[in-house]
C-alpha cells in the first residue's frame, strides 16, 4: 500500500526497535499510528489526521505502518450498549432529570480536554522540532510536493528575539538573525507587499524554491504562511554579503579567494539555468545577493523571489534602471528577459571582484587619460576625481593588454596579468550587447576551471560601453557643478541610437541597490 498525507512530518526517533515504536503510540492518546522504518530504525507519529491509504503500484516500500484501533470485537461492543440501554430504562425519571446537567458539564469538560490536547501537542511539536500541526485557519490544507518545513509565526518570534536583530533589509523586506531550538542560527526573512495572494499559491512557489540543492545556493530550511505573515527561513552565512567583504573596510580579499568566489557564482547560476527542473532566472545578481559562509563558501541568495513581489513591486523592480550597473541592456529596451540577462549581471560583478571598487563610483584615477576623456574622466592627473564606468576602462586595457591596470591596487603585486586576464575576458565575453552573443554559465564555469579555452571579446558588441562612459563624463561633469558628486544617473535611450547632447529628460535617477533589494 501507499501512503499520502497532506503535510510530512520528521521521525520522533531514530534507531529504535518495532515495539518500542508501537509503545510510544500505543501511550500517546492523540496518536492514530505509526510507520517503522526497517533500514534506519525511524519512528514516524501520525497524529491529528490520518492520511490516505492507497494501494501501491510499486510495492517496495521500506515502511511498515500500523493503525491504531479499539480492542475488542464489535459484538461485545454490541452487547455492552444493549445493557447500558436496558439499565437506561430502569430509571427513566432519574434520566430525564439528570440529562440536562450532566450534558451541560461533559460539554465544558470536553471543550477544555480538547483546548489542553492542542496546547500539548504545540508544545511537544516545538520540543522535537517538528513541523508544527495545521492551525484552525490552515483546515484548507493541500498537498504540494517538496514543501519544506512550517513555522508557527510565534516559533519565529522566539527565534528572533520578537525580531530585534536586523540583519539586512530591501525590496523583498527585512532580514533577522535567529536561533532555533534545536540552536540552528538561521537568517529570517520577512516579506512584504507579496503580489501573490493565495496562500496555496505563496506555497506552490516556496516548495520550487525549496527543492532546489546546491552547493553554491543559500538553502531554504522553512517557511512560515500564518494569517498575513510570509516569511521565510535561510540557513545562516556568518560572514555576510560580498560586498561588505569587498568594498570595506576590512582585510581585503585575496586574488585565490576573488577567484574562487567566481568561480562559485558561476556554478551556482550554472545550476539555476541548466540543473533545475524548472529553470530559474534570478533577476538581481550583485554583491548584495551573493552571500560567504566560512572559508568564503559562496551561495548565491533571493533565487526564484522575483514571483513573489506584488504587481506594484514587480512594475518597480523590472523597470528600474541603473542599479550599480548590473542591469543588462534589455531592462533598457524593454527587451525579452532571459537567463543571459543573469550573465550580464555576473560579467559586471567579475569585474567589480577585479578592482575591488564599484564598476560606477567616484575614484580617484591612478592610471593615465588623454585628454579625450574616453575612460569616463576628463583630465590626466593622477589625483583628480569623478565618476569611472570601469567596464569601458576594462575594455580599453584589454584591447592595449594591459590587464594589471585593472587589478585591485590593495593587492599590491600579488596577482599576475595571465590570472587578472582570465576574469576580465570572461566578464567582457558575458557583457555583450546581444543577448545571444554572450556566453552561458555553463561555458563560463568551464573557461574558469581550465577545461576549454577563454572566449575572445567580440569588441563591436562592447562598443555601447563606449556610449556609457560619455554619459558618466557628461553626468560627473553636471552633478559635481552641482555639488552632487555622490549621486549618479543612467541614460535612457539605446546606446545605439542616442543623441550625446545632454538633456536632463534622458536620464533616470541613480537609485542604490540596497534600495531594490539589499543585504541578504
Amino acid at each position: 500500500m501507499d501512503y499520502f498525507a497532506n503535510h510530512f512530518s520528521d521521525p520522533i526517533t531514530y534507531g529504535a526497535n518495532l515495539s518500542f515504536c508501537q509503545d510510544l503510540c500505543s501511550r500517546d492518546c492523540s496518536c492514530l499510528g505509526v510507520f517503522y522504518q526497517n533500514s534506519s530504525g525511524s519512528c514516524y507519529i501520525l497524529d491529528n489526521v490520518l492520511g490516505s491509504i492507497m494501494s501501491s503500484k510499486t510495492g517496495n516500500s521500506d515502511l511498515l505502518g500500523y493503525i491504531k484501533v479499539l480492542v475488542g470485537s464489535s459484538q461485545t461492543n454490541l452487547n455492552r450498549n444493549k445493557e447500558f440501554s436496558d439499565q437506561n430504562q430502569e430509571f427513566p425519571i432519574a434520566a430525564l432529570v439528570l440529562l440536562p446537567f450532566t450534558g451541560f458539564f461533559l460539554l465544558v469538560a470536553l471543550g477544555f480536554l480538547w483546548w489542553r490536547r492542542r496546547r500539548l501537542q504545540k508544545t511537544r511539536d516545538v520540543k522535537l522540532g517538528r513541523p508544527n500541526s495545521l492551525s484552525s485557519g490552515d483546515l484548507e490544507a493541500f498537498y504540494i510536493p517538496g514543501l519544506p518545513q512550517r513555522f508557527d509565526y510565534e516559533e519565529l518570534e522566539v527565534a528572533t528575539d520578537n525580531f530585534k536583530n536586523l540583519i539586512g533589509s530591501g525590496g523583498f523586506g527585512a532580514v533577522y538573525k535567529g536561533t532555533l531550538l534545536d540552536k540552528t542560527v538561521v537568517a529570517v526573512k520577512k516579506i512584504t507587499n507579496l503580489g501573490v495572494q493565495g496562500k496555496k499559491e505563496f506555497c506552490t512557489e516556496i516548495a520550487v524554491i525549496g527543492s532546489i540543492h546546491h552547493v553554491n545556493l543559500v538553502k531554504l530550511r522553512g517557511f512560515c504562511a500564518q494569517g498575513r505573515q510570509r516569511l521565510l527561513v535561510y540557513e545562516y552565512m556568518n560572514r555576510g554579503s560580498l560586498d561588505r567583504t569587498l568594498f570595506g573596510n576590512g582585510p581585503v580579499l585575496e586574488w585565490d579567494e576573488r577567484f574562487d568566489i567566481a568561480l562559485g557564482m558561476a556554478r551556482g547560476l550554472a545550476y539555476l539555468h541548466s540543473g533545475c527542473e524548472q529553470k530559474i532566472i534570478h533577476c538581481d545578481i550583485k554583491p548584495e545577493n551573493i552571500l560567504l559562509h566560512d572559508h568564503f563558501q559562496t551561495k548565491i541568495s533571493d533565487f526564484g523571489l522575483s514571483k513573489l513581489l506584488s504587481p506594484e513591486q514587480s512594475s518597480w523592480f523590472t523597470t528600474m534602471r541603473g542599479t550599480r550597473g548590473y542591469l543588462a541592456p534589455e531592462w533598457l529596451t524593454n527587451s525579452a528577459i532571459s537567463e543571459k540577462t543573469d550573465v550580464y549581471s555576473f560579467g559586471m560583478v567579475l569585474l567589480e571582484l577585479v578592482s575591488g571598487r564599484r564598476n560606477c563610483s567616484q575614484r580617484s584615477q591612478s592610471h593615465s587619460m588623454d585628454d579625450s576623456g574616453s575612460s569616463g574622466v576628463h583630465s590626466s592627473s593622477s589625483s583628480t576625481s569623478g565618476l569611472i564606468y570601469f567596464p569601458l576602462f576594462a575594455l580599453e586595457m584589454h584591447e592595449q593588454g594591459k590587464y594589471l591596470e585593472l587589478a585591485d591596487p590593495r593587492l599590491e603585486g600579488r596577482v599576475t596579468g595571465e590570472e587578472v586576464e582570465k576574469l576580465v575576458r570572461v566578464a567582457l565575453c558575458c557583457l555583450h550587447e546581444e543577448p545571444a552573443v554572450r556566453l552561458n554559465m555553463v561555458t563560463v564555469v568551464s573557461m574558469l576551471e581550465g577545461g576549454i579555452p577563454l572566449g575572445q571579446p567580440r569588441v563591436e558588441s562592447l562598443n555601447f560601453l563606449r556610449f556609457y562612459g560619455r554619459r558618466f563624463s557628461e553626468a560627473s561633469v553636471i552633478l559635481e557643478e552641482n555639488g552632487q558628486s555622490d549621486v549618479m544617473i543612467f541614460p535612457q535611450a539605446n546606446a545605439s541610437t542616442a543623441s550625446t547632447t545632454i538633456d536632463s529628460h534622458t536620464f533616470f535617477s541613480y537609485m542604490s541597490s540596497q534600495q531594490i533589494s539589499g543585504p541578504r
